[in-house]
């Protein structure tokens, strides 16, 4: 493979059509205000930022199969540009592609704390665990510098509202002082995504998320902490990462993790096109192989979004995941627990709140 061919540093090596627009680069304008860009060098490469101004920020979620009532992503589009990724398919609601687009223009909901304070402080609101990033990474690049998700996490801390985290960036550790807090009144549990435990997998699969010696790292103070922490293997990836599942569970669970979950990957709408396209590009010797085994898992298709069976999939091959899967929780975390997530001092908080007038 010459390097023309990759594009180093992008998990997608190409923009695909946007099945909700005529001509793929119509765009979507409102709430916009193309006014902050960031980029290096290689204008194939450039990543832009996209101020947005959405209505609300906590999202309802319907799928009954995904283990959460609320999201909240104070990002859309994601520059860690990992190439399974099932959020790629959102960004086409913008006009932009599954492909590059998804993780060169990231869009950055400025007015997100106010939205949050906003809903908490509505009489309506029961409190129900919201989940920063149910769709896209909540510590991805740009939050180094505008630093939302550390506000957000200020204010559920402010009004004593349970929240949950899904990550892949060890940048999370730089707010160990707030989720010390919220853990404390059992606020907050943080997932943490460890896909695979080679550097050359994470590399190419997940081209600019943290390294896997970060994330263990991660994983080891978030626990010293006394911040609950547990780890999402997801994707498995037939003959990528599906051989790591025993070793990465031994290794989670000695740096404290509590648990461990896993998804079998799925390639819905654009994505078979995107990760059909990079396999054939980065692993060409494997690429037909691993194809195959993934409609073998999803009923002959590598599209699969039937509830109940597109997480897991079906078949021999997804039988011996879970089956690995079960040994190795009562192999290595067989006596572990998350304490369940604290909903009753939100309501106490506001009641306390009306009281002073």
């Amino acid at each position: 493979m010459s390097s023309s061919e990759y594009i180093k540093g992008r998990g997608a090596q190409l923009n695909v059509d946007n099945r909700f627009n005529e001509h793929s680069h119509e765009i979507r304008d409102d709430f916009l205000n193309f006014c902050a860009a960031e980029g290096e060098e290689a204008n194939e490469s450039r990543t832009t930022i996209i101020e947005t101004f959405p209505k609300t920020i906590v999202n309802k979620v319907t799928s009954p199969d995904v283990g959460l009532e609320y999201s909240l992503n104070p990002y859309q589009g994601c520059e860690h540009g990992c190439v399974y990724c099932y959020a790629r398919n959102s960004h086409e609601y913008w006009g932009y592609s599954a492909g590059l687009d998804f993780e060169q223009k990231i869009l950055v909901k400025r007015n997100a704390v106010e939205l949050l304070e906003k809903k908490l402080k509505s009489k309506s609101w029961k409190a129900t665990p919201i989940v920063l990033s149910g769709n896209t990474d909540c510590y991805q690049p740009i939050e180094k510098k505008l630093q939302i998700t550390r506000k957000l996490l200020q204010t559920f801390l402010k009004y004593r509202h349970p929240v949950g985290m899904i990550t892949k960036n060890a940048l999370v550790q730089r707010d160990i002082d707030i989720l010390k807090e919220l853990a404390a009144d059992n606020l907050v549990h943080v997932n943490l995504s460890v896909t695979s435990l080679q550097e050359e997998t994470r590399r190419i699969l997940e081209p600019r998320t943290a390294s896997i010696k970060k994330r263990l790292e991660t994983i080891e103070k978030l626990s010293s902490a006394n911040i609950p922490v547990s780890v999402m293997m997801a994707p498995i990836i037939p003959s990528i990462n599906s051989h790591e599942i025993m070793p990465l569970v031994k290794e989670i669970a000695e740096r404290g993790a509590l648990g461990v979950g896993y998804t079998i990957v799925r390639l819905n709408g654009a994505i078979g096109q995107i990760f059909s396209d990079w396999i054939r590009k980065a692993m060409p010797d494997r690429a037909d192989k691993v194809l195959r085994q993934i409609e073998s898992v999803h009923g002959g298709s590598l599209n699969d979004s039937r509830f109940g069976t597109r997480m897991k999939g079906e078949g021999e091959f997804a039988a011996q995941v879970a089956q690995q899967f079960k040994i190795a929780r009562n192999l290595y975390l067989k006596d572990s627990e998350r304490p369940k997530l604290n909903c009753k001092l939100h309501q106490e908080f506001k009641d306390g709140q009306m009281k002073l007038f």
